[in-house]
């Protein structure tokens, strides 16, 4: 046994697939994937009440899931490989992914998720800490780890960001889950071609030794959750698009069942929409947009930069429906694309939370089938990592999405009580979105930021006034 912060690793072993050897030999890391080469694995679980039968039984049927999983998924069971022409391919060898049954008895799941700060256990929840993913050449692709607590399970997943993205990663976990259930059949096979636009030719080269990681990780940081229900997103969409006109507006789309990341419809229930829901949707800031202003807003005053001082809000961005013609949507990889929206902290500040929110729909509308072929024909002209980071102070990055479906990881004993993730990718200005765990369009964002900054969020009242809980923290199951 060794311990990793508060956490105990009880044993440690190697998953194979339980099927033959894939027909998949090899596949070709995509322009979308091999930015992603500097950057850490991707690092997020579920907290799940304690099962109905003993850890023994339970770790056995984790096993068999996840070897069963495997053979649906067989790269994330292989390595990378680079070739002799300087390509970086998966080779789907069935080398394995590492499982490990691990220990913190003396964390109840109440201690985790009451305080307000994100606790540090739950970077010990996570294995292949630190690891960037071109270690992949010589670590294996993915990792799971089970955390025993008190009153509860932590399943947390890390799994290489050159081979997956946000997108990719929840399918995996969605599916394991769903065989662990008992599922006979998967309810969605990956696709794995490789004959799409984000396939390319380019080489991208790196120094001796491999790349390093481009944010220092060591500086002093907070981690919080803060929880925004469906009708303060709603209120923040009214102000977003300036839609003061109907003040009741919350009560009847309250009353609506249909999600509130769907396109709503102009009646319910015999009530009809707000009229700012039934206007052009592509003129319509969205209910995301709209939390991502007063965000940008909100922490650029905590920062409190000099007025010229320019801003960036970066949005990670799905091309997979972007494309003409999409690609399937259960497209195996990244098909992901950095979008950079920026504004002098003066303007952002001085100007209602409409100027900040029209600028990134702006960016998002814009983001199609020529932006996404703009993008990729732009970075085979120069091929290079992605600068995961923020060098000037002033940056904030927007990583995950509320669309995940995070809550549908039920390995047969109940939906999680939370999703978290580990120290991964984490550095001043970098956020997280997840759905929250009521559902019906609530969304809790993950917050990282210094100090500093982090004090001045808390009293920022614009931005507060829209938070419920802001643990996250459930109630018991």
């Amino acid at each position: 046994m060794h311990s990793s912060s508060s956490t105990t690793i009880d044993s440690r072993c190697t998953i194979y697939s339980d099927k033959k050897p894939t027909t998949i030999k090899t596949l070709k890391l995509s322009v979308s994937d091999l930015p992603m080469l500097s950057c850490q694995y991707i690092q997020k679980g579920v907290l799940l009440p304690y099962p109905p039968y003993s850890i023994d039984d339970l770790i056995t049927f984790l096993k068999h899931s996840l070897s069963t999983a495997l053979s649906h998924f067989p790269a994330l069971a292989g390595r990378l490989q680079t070739d002799p022409t300087g390509h970086v391919q998966i080779l789907c060898n069935d080398a394995g992914v590492d499982f490990i049954h691990a220990k913190a008895r003396h964390l109840s799941i109440h201690s985790i998720l009451s305080p307000a700060d994100v606790p540090e256990c739950f970077k010990g929840f996570f294995a292949l800490d630190k690891t960037l993913s071109y270690s992949g050449h010589s670590k294996p692709l993915m990792a799971v780890q089970v955390t025993e607590l008190l009153d509860g399970i932590f399943i947390g997943c890390t799994v290489n960001h050159a081979v997956t993205d946000g997108t990719s990663f929840w399918h995996f976990f969605n599916t394991f889950a769903e065989i662990c259930k008992g599922s006979k059949n998967i309810s969605n096979s990956p696709d794995f071609s490789r004959n799409t636009v984000f396939n390319s030719p380019a080489v991208l080269k790196f120094p001796a030794g491999g790349p390093k990681v481009t944010f220092s990780g060591d500086e002093p940081l907070r981690e919080r959750i803060f929880h925004f229900r469906r009708e303060a997103i709603l209120k923040l969409k009214i102000r977003a698009n300036n839609s003061d006109l109907i003040c009741n507006s919350a009560e009847i789309f309250g009353k609506q069942r249909n999600d509130s990341w769907k396109a709503a419809s102009g009646e319910s229930n015999g009530k009809v929409a707000p009229l700012f829901l039934m206007k052009d949707k592509s003129a319509e800031i969205s209910s995301f947009q709209s939390l991502c202003a007063q965000l940008w807003r909100s922490v650029t005053r905590a920062r409190e930069l000099t007025p010229s001082k320019m801003t960036t809000f970066r949005m990670a961005v799905n091309c997979r429906h972007r494309l003409e013609p999409r690609l399937e949507p259960y497209y195996f990889g990244n098909a992901i694309q950095s979008t950079p929206t920026v504004a002098s902290a003066g303007e952002l500040l001085s100007k209602d939370l409409n100027f900040g929110a029209e600028l990134l729909h702006k960016t998002v509308v814009a983001h199609g089938d020529g932006t996404v072929r703009d993008g990729i024909s732009g970075w085979e002209k120069d091929p290079r990592l992605f600068p995961l980071g923020n060098f000037d102070g002033a940056s904030i990055t927007m990583g995950s999405s509320p669309r995940f479906p995070m809550y549908d990881n039920d390995f047969g004993w109940g939906r999680p009580l939370a999703v978290r993730s580990g120290r991964a990718n984490k550095f001043d200005g970098k956020i997280s979105a997840f759905p929250g765990r009521d559902g019906k369009g609530s969304v809790d964002l993950e917050v990282v930021l210094s100090p500093d900054a982090m004090i001045g969020l808390e009293n920022d009242g614009e931005f507060m006034q829209y938070v419920s809980e802001i643990s996250g923290c459930p109630p018991p199951p």
